[in-house]
């Protein structure tokens, strides 16, 4: 008799509950956007080749958000933020429900980023590659590589100590223009940044990329969406996964990274 009404009393408590959640005023994320008829988006000010400021090679994320937007029957409305694009933690980027309902440019797949944020499907992956003239052998001992990481929150921490490990010598470069000069006069062996901005500045050049080593860390790229917006999630899901099975994400990422892939 006692298991008996211990049985029925969890019972009781699992259906009170799922009541309760009936009771939840309904998410109007995706309806409340289309009132307006606009998508709000926050993106770094720039980020290639995720976001370029070039309006006839707007980026990446700008092309797969606009083309999203356009499944769904809205607008894009960039709201530029200069601390994205320079750390790979969104909490550090003061991002706020009143400023956008997407997050694009620079947001990783990881515990912390989904401790707070929705993320879409991944489109992409990332993390420190090696651009040369000629592919390089895997040993760098004793070379001398420039590195760019201004427009990189990967782990600049396990960077330098990998290529301490190695005995190489880094030079520090401002722009990514200045580490292509300097491969191109040999003042360097190699360059050394993030993955997708290695493939963006290798194609013109004809030179070649690789992954820098597998002991360092490498992120899948996505979009943030906030927490409880689960009607615009489901149909950001569903634009990515329509766009992937017709090959439009894949002739984005071509356009912009040839048929280069990390």
């Amino acid at each position: 008799m006692r298991k008996l009404v211990r049985d029925l009393s969890g019972l009781a408590t699992v259906v009170v509950l799922l009541l309760l959640v009936t009771l939840l005023p309904p998410d109007t994320s995706l309806s409340e956007l289309r009132k307006t008829g606009t998508l709000k988006v926050c993106v770094p000010t720039a980020y290639p080749p995720l976001v370029t400021g070039d309006a006839t090679a707007p980026g990446i994320d700008i092309e797969l958000i606009s083309a999203i937007a356009k499944r769904l029957g809205l607008a894009v409305s960039l709201n530029e933020n200069p601390a994205m694009g320079r750390d790979f933690n969104p909490r550090n980027w003061r991002l706020s429900r009143a400023a956008c309902e997407v997050i694009v440019g620079g947001v990783v797949d990881t515990d912390l980023t989904r401790s707070f944020l929705e993320t879409s499907p991944s489109y992409a992956t990332t993390g420190w590659a090696i651009l040369s003239p000629e592919p390089l052998a895997d040993d760098l001992s004793g070379g001398t590589v420039g590195v760019l990481t201004i427009l990189s929150g990967l782990d600049r921490i396990g960077l330098s100590g990998y290529l301490r490990t190695q005995g190489v010598t880094a030079r520090i470069m401002p722009r990514p223009e200045a580490l292509v000069a300097a491969i191109s006069a040999g003042e360097v062996s190699a360059g050394i940044t993030e993955a997708l901005l290695a493939a963006s500045l290798a194609v013109p050049e004809g030179w070649t990329t690789q992954p820098l080593s597998p002991e360092l860390t490498r992120y899948r790229l996505v979009f943030g969406l906030w927490k409880g917006d689960l009607t615009l999630k489901r149909a950001v899901d569903r634009a990515f996964a329509d766009m992937a099975a017709n090959g439009q994400i894949d002739a984005i990422l071509t356009k912009y990274l040839g048929t280069r892939r990390f």
